[in-house]
């Protein structure tokens, strides 16, 4: 597919780090040769793969094997949900391993998106799914598991990423990960507060603010972690993003989240969401901050 419309001068050199695609339980845009296929063609450096119920980092290395000529890089990872194993150590390990050889395994390891006591509940969930869910308690104590997966992201120097939790866990996250060492920390913040933000770029951490909860998507039920469909309702626009972009700064990281079917493909989502960024009065320079020099190197792409 060739683009021509506006922004895709915003595109070339990019990095996507938060792409949906097929095999998956939803339906999805692309599978994962054609993500690769349309972002090469639009001049994009690499795409990140990520998958609510598996690690990726398989599917990345297959890809690489077969399109590597391409010149877009694909990575993936795991997202610890209970159908790739939940959040135990043995899980983080198999995925950092999981590719074609050493350098080749998952490039992140995420906190469950969809199975966190925060997201359960503004989905609705009842009591007895909510006792299954992540969470950290309200002291502040990381659980004993993700310490030690944090040591093992510090010691691989891989993604240590908090997934989909409260502004308030993830900086209890992001201040564990700095006593641990571990230096790549990606987090969500598309509904965390403006001191949330600033704290955990303080830590080091990376914020991350995606297009999907912008978009008409979110008006659907879509399966997450069962066969429930599940919609958490969006009223964000790019003015509510502006701000939290802004307290990032040099930390933050724009991602499509695209591969739904009810978008457009994940390279048009991008371009979509960078325009829309630009009209809030982001300088190309910083846009291509935030969409190539911080994304490179946070998954050590440089």
């Amino acid at each position: 597919m060739a683009y021509t419309m506006p922004g895709m001068n915003l595109l070339r050199g990019a990095i996507d780090c938060h792409v949906h695609c097929a095999p998956h339980l939803n339906g999805r845009s692309v599978n994962v040769f054609e993500a690769v296929r349309q972002a090469a063609a639009a001049g994009m450096k690499a795409i990140g793969i990520m998958c609510n119920f598996q690690n990726t980092s398989g599917f990345a290395a297959l890809a690489n094997d077969e399109l590597g000529h391409l010149g877009c890089h694909a990575f993936g990872g795991v997202i610890m949900q209970p159908t790739a194993g939940g959040v135990t150590l043995e899980v983080a390990k198999a995925a950092i391993g999981y590719g074609y050889g050493p350098g080749t395994g998952a490039r992140f390891v995420s906190l469950p998106t969809h199975h966190t006591r925060y997201i359960a509940e503004r989905e609705g969930r009842g009591p007895a799914f909510l006792e299954t869910t992540f969470q950290v308690p309200e002291s502040g104590q990381v659980p004993d598991v993700v310490c030690a997966i944090m040591d093992l992201c510090a010691e691989k120097d891989v993604v240590f990423d908090c997934g989909h939790v409260s502004g308030r866990e993830a900086v209890a996250l992001a201040e564990e990960c700095r006593r641990r060492g571990v230096t790549r920390i990606r987090t969500h913040g598309s509904r965390y507060t403006i001191d949330q933000i600033q704290a955990i770029t303080a830590l080091g951490g990376y914020v991350e603010l995606s297009f999907f909860i912008l978009t008409h998507a979110t008006q659907v039920g879509l399966t997450h972690v069962d066969e429930e469909k599940h919609k958490i309702s969006s009223a964000s626009t790019i003015q509510d993003f502006t701000p939290r972009i802004r307290a990032a700064g040099d930390r933050c990281i724009l991602s499509s989240d695209g591969g739904v079917f009810l978008l457009p493909p994940p390279v048009e989502c991008f371009r979509e969401y960078l325009l829309l960024v630009q009209s809030e009065g982001f300088t190309e320079a910083e846009i291509r901050r935030m969409t190539s020099t911080n994304p490179a190197a946070l998954f050590g792409l440089d």
